[in-house]
C-alpha cells in the first residue's frame, strides 16, 4: 500500500513542475509586455491623430460656425460679432505695432510670479493646517471660506490699501491662489494611508524628515491638484484686477486690453483679448501641469506609455 502511494507522488510530481513552469513562464512573458509596453515610444503619427489633430478639429468647427453665423447673415451687427477675419486684422495690427507680445508678457510675467509667491505662502500653510488640529480647527474654516469669495471683491480693497501697482495686482493674486493651494495640500495629506506614516516613524523619518519623505511624496497627487486650482484662481484674479484697476505705470496686459476694447466699443479687440487669455491659460496647462500630472501618474503605475 505504501509503494502504491510513493508511485502515485512519483507520478503528480512531474504535473506539479511541470505547472509551475508554465506559470512562471507565463509570468515572465506578461512582464516582457509591461516591460515592452512602458519601453515603446509613441510614432509622430499616432502623436499626430491622438493628440493634435483632436483640437486642430475642434478649432476648424468653430471658426466654420463662427463663419457661417456671419455669411449667412445670422448676425448683421458687427459691433456685437465681428468676423474671424476682423479679429485676425486685430491680431495682424498688433503684431505690426509690437504691441502682441507685450500684452501677453505683462500679464504672463505678473501672473508666474504672483503664483510663485502663493507657492511659497500657501505650500507651508496647507501642511501646518493639515498637521496641527488646533490650526485646522482655527483657520481652516476660514480658507474654504476664502477660496469660495470671488476674487473680483478683493480689487477694491487692495487699490485702496496699497494703489494702482503691481503689488496691488500680486495681493489679489495672493488672495486667490494661497487658499486653493493650501487647501489642496491638506486634502493630499488626508488621504495618505496611515500605514505609510507608521512605517516611516518606525524607519526613523519623523518631524521634517517625515513630511519630506513621506507626507509630501504620498501627497502629491492632491497636491498637484491643488497648484492647477491655484493657477486658474491667480489668472482670474489678475484678469479682473486688470479690468479693474487701470494705470499708465501698469501697462496694458491682457485685462486691460479687454477693457480697452468695451471702452473703444471694438469687439474685435475684445474677442482678441479673450482669445489670447484662453490661449495663455491653455498654454500653461499643457506645458507645465500636464507634464507634472503624466510624471506623476506614471511614477505610481498608473499611466502606461502606449
Amino acid at each position: 500500500m505504501a509503494s502504491t502511494e510513493t508511485k502515485a507522488d512519483a507520478a503528480d510530481q512531474p504535473v506539479k513542475d511541470s505547472t509551475g513552469s508554465d506559470m512562471a513562464g507565463l509570468e515572465a512573458g506578461l512582464d516582457a509586455l509591461e516591460t515592452a509596453a512602458h519601453s515603446g515610444r509613441p510614432g509622430f503619427r499616432q502623436t499626430f491623430v491622438e493628440k493634435i489633430l483632436p483640437p486642430l478639429v475642434a478649432i476648424a468647427l468653430v471658426l466654420v460656425v463662427w463663419q457661417a453665423l456671419i455669411s449667412f447673415k445670422v448676425v448683421t451687427d458687427p459691433s456685437k460679432l465681428p468676423s474671424p477675419s476682423d479679429v485676425w486684422g486685430e491680431v495682424k495690427k498688433a503684431w505690426l505695432e509690437g504691441t502682441l507680445l507685450g500684452y501677453i508678457w505683462t500679464s504672463v510675467s505678473r501672473g508666474l510670479v504672483g503664483f510663485l509667491f502663493a507657492l511659497v505662502i500657501g505650500t507651508p500653510l496647507g501642511l501646518l493646517v493639515a498637521r496641527v488640529k488646533f490650526v485646522r480647527a482655527a483657520i481652516g474654516p476660514i480658507l474654504s471660506g476664502l477660496q469660495s469669495l470671488p476674487s473680483v471683491a478683493w480689487v477694491p480693497p487692495a487699490v485702496i490699501w496699497l494703489g494702482l501697482n503691481n503689488s496691488m495686482m500680486f495681493a489679489v493674486i495672493l488672495l486667490g491662489a494661497v487658499p486653493s493651494i493650501a487647501n489642496g495640500l491638506v486634502s493630499g495629506v488626508d488621504q495618505v494611508p496611515p500605514l505609510f506614516l507608521r512605517a516611516g516613524r518606525t524607519m526613523g523619518a519623523t518631524g521634517l524628515r517625515g513630511t519630506w519623505h513621506i507626507v509630501m511624496p504620498a501627497a502629491l497627487p492632491g497636491y498637484l491638484a491643488g497648484l492647477k486650482q491655484g493657477w486658474a484662481f491667480s489668472w482670474r484674479s489678475l484678469m479682473a484686477a486688470e479690468i479693474i484697476a487701470s494705470s499708465p505705470d501698469l501697462g496694458i496686459g491682457l485685462g486691460q486690453l479687454l477693457e480697452n476694447g468695451r471702452t473703444a466699443s471694438s469687439m474685435s479687440m475684445v474677442f482678441l483679448a479673450i482669445f489670447l487669455i484662453l490661449f495663455v491659460g491653455i498654454a500653461i496647462d499643457l506645458l507645465i501641469f500636464s507634464p507634472l500630472e503624466r510624471w506623476v501618474l506614471r511614477s505610481r503605475g498608473l499611466l502606461v506609455k502606449s
